[in-house]
């Protein structure tokens, strides 16, 4: 298997797990969309783009998207997305497959407006149209949801990185740029997500914003049981505080 299958089932494979009706999807909202991506693109000289999770593709590319590193539209009018895709460091290309999984599957555990809080920026290496690596900086964001709250529509930006250390790998992080507190992404090769029935029971009612002594009184137990609970999960999720856990565990997909 090529690495760009690879990250084709990795991420597309996942995609084609979330089901949005077309009909009820308004589409005459994206021409409103482009014309100011557009104006964005002119004035700013950053690529922007529209991901389509309904479609799977990028439906709307900037003028200059790849101009950036070089390229003329006509020479990924016909492949759009998996000629970027091809370009990408397949180090990174896989990282950041995995890492859009994560990330989306932590904004669904989101309430709907909370989705529009954060910020995914990645960084990878992209090849130029001279064959040489380039370092970029990557943002997404939920642009539209469906009838169902469920994401749709993704802001993509793209720009060169002032940081062009070509041999550093790729890095994430999610911003919550309300609040300007960033979440990692990548937690540690050392987690251990073997999680009671229990202690997913009880993160759940976490992620849905109770406090210990509301949880005891749903779960009938006492808040010494649910606090000792919370600090087993802390600890087999390598999390710092709830907030970490509750991502960390959307990330492997604990809560679904």
């Amino acid at each position: 298997m090529t690495e760009h299958n690879h990250i084709q089932e990795v991420f597309f494979k996942y995609l084609s797990k979330i089901k949005l009706d077309e009909k009820n999807l308004n589409y005459s909202a994206i021409n409103k969309h482009t014309s100011v991506l557009q104006t964005l693109s002119d004035i700013g000289n950053s690529g922007t783009g529209i991901f389509d999770l309904s479609k799977r593709e990028f439906i709307f590319y900037s003028s200059n998207f790849g101009v950036l590193l070089g390229y003329e539209p006509g020479d990924y009018k016909d492949l759009g997305q998996q000629f970027f895709a091809s370009k990408i460091h397949p180090d990174d290309a896989i990282k950041c497959s995995i890492n859009g999984v994560s990330v989306l599957k932590i904004l669904n555990n989101f309430s709907s407006d909370e989705k529009f809080n954060y910020k995914l920026i990645t960084e990878y290496r992209m090849l130029n149209s001279q064959n040489q690596y380039v370092r970029l900086i990557e943002q997404y964001q939920v642009l539209e949801l469906d009838t169902f709250d469920q994401i749709w529509l993704m802001l993509n930006v793209v720009d060169v990185s002032s940081n062009q250390d070509v041999f550093e790998e790729s890095k994430s992080q999610l911003l919550n740029f309300r609040t300007g507190k960033i979440i990692p992404i990548e937690a540690s090769s050392k987690v251990q997500v073997e999680l009671t029935r229990r202690e997913i029971e009880i993160l759940k009612y976490v992620k849905d914003g109770l406090l210990s002594k509301e949880i005891s009184n749903k779960l009938a137990i006492s808040v010494h049981t649910v606090n000792t609970h919370r600090q087993r999960f802390l600890e087999k999720l390598g999390a710092k505080n709830s907030l970490e856990a509750v991502i960390f565990a959307a990330k492997f997909g604990l809560l679904d």
